[in-house]
């Protein structure tokens, strides 16, 4: 099994760094060597805002690889796409630097959980997105999703857009906790389930809720099976 899985959203404020690192604290829950890493951060300096948000989730502090910014080795203040924050800052983003950081990571964790920037497109260089990186890497993908409006067409545009590169599909995060209307989040649920069949991916879709419902009700995430894990 790849020790390596990648979290992207359909679109930016999906709800990825949540649920990375919920899925990250459930995974620690069970005994795993766990981390999270970001393949790059903007709108921030230091430490990447988003693996702070993981390591809060997770319960833990920060670990030497966040100190070190090998949990993320690009961080940018401006807050745009990572090309052009680091265009601004006088740098371009350097794959192999992510990969290497990765690598490491693997060797020493038993799940390490690359949250991507933004959507699938976001562009990491002029010339790379997210999704030519973790395609060329053969890296599988859980796949951050919502009901909310616009949902339905960015999600099939990214199951269309995963298909065609060959890029492993585990599963989908069901980002409900903003459904007003039951209607509609009932509807786009079975609608991502049968869309999940149509282009040949398993069909497996996890409802997540707002952080304060895990909080509140010390309940973990159900997200095991996108990892193939059977609870017991």
């Amino acid at each position: 099994m790849c020790p390596v899985t990648c979290i992207s959203g359909i679109d930016t404020d999906i709800g990825k760094s949540v649920a990375t690192g919920l899925m990250a604290k459930a995974l620690g829950a069970r005994n795993f060597t766990v981390i999270s890493q970001k393949v790059a951060q903007t709108g921030c300096s230091g430490i990447a805002e988003d693996i702070l948000l993981h390591r809060e989730l997770m319960g833990v502090g920060l670990f030497p690889e966040d100190i070190s910014g090998l949990s993320c080795p690009f961080v940018y203040e401006k807050a745009c796409s990572p090309h052009l924050a680091a265009e601004c800052a006088g740098e371009q983003i350097d794959p192999a630097v992510i990969t290497e950081a990765t690598e490491k990571l693997a060797a020493r964790y038993e799940h390490v959980l690359l949250e991507g920037a933004g959507g699938l497109m976001v562009p990491l260089t002029r010339e790379l997105t997210f999704l030519d990186y973790i395609a060329a890497l053969g890296y599988p993908l859980i796949l951050v999703t919502s009901p909310r409006l616009g949902s339905i067409n960015h999600t099939l545009s990214a199951l269309e857009l995963a298909r065609s590169r060959g890029v492993e599909l585990k599963g989908l995060v069901y980002n409900c906790h903003d459904a007003a209307d039951t209607r509609i989040c009932d509807d786009s649920r079975q609608l991502f389930l049968d869309s999940l069949r149509k282009y040949g991916f398993r069909d497996l879709l996890v409802d997540m809720q707002r952080v304060g419902y895990y909080q509140k009700n010390r309940a973990e995430f159900d997200c095991l099976p996108l990892f193939d894990i059977i609870d017991q």
